[in-house]
């Protein structure tokens, strides 16, 4: 069995060593402690772990929004605590977060590579779009002469 709860900042080690033993989430410094405080105090609440009886981690999900549209970032099941509903738990927990944001259509992205990921996205309900691309830039203060 396990249990839903709000991701505080004061659970990120356990948080952290749970992403670095899930194949499939991309960290980077994005996902240093700093980064990861900011991040949920712009989006108080919308954060959730899957703890296990003895208050192990097992899976997690950071939620937010940029005011009119909801992202959903890292969600992650330990390897052996899937298929037991966890994932869906997790998103369900998100989204209803972002509901009460007035938020009403949300975005997460998966490597490409991520067969498992894309699998279960589909699984629940979710499309995946072919009609658009991400793009994605390191900021720097002079990237006006670096293009």
């Amino acid at each position: 069995m396990h249990t839903i709860i709000t991701f505080t900042i004061d659970r990120y080690d356990d948080m952290l060593k749970a992403w670095q033993a899930t194949p499939g989430i991309g960290l980077s410094s994005a996902d240093d402690r700093e980064s990861i405080t900011r991040y949920l105090a712009r989006n108080p609440g919308g954060s959730f772990i899957a703890e296990s009886n003895g208050g192990e981690v097992i899976g997690g999900i950071l939620g937010g929004h940029d005011g009119r549209r909801g992202y959903l970032h890292h969600l992650f099941v330990l390897p052996d605590q899937r298929n037991r509903g966890v994932g869906k738990r997790l998103v369900e927990a998100a989204l209803s977060f972002l509901s009460t944001e007035g938020i009403e259509k949300s975005h997460i992205f998966v490597f490409n590579a991520n067969e498992s990921g894309k699998d279960f996205w589909n699984y629940i309900g979710w499309q995946e779009r072919s009609d658009i691309s991400i793009f994605s830039k390191l900021h720097n203060i002079d990237w006006v002469n670096n293009r």
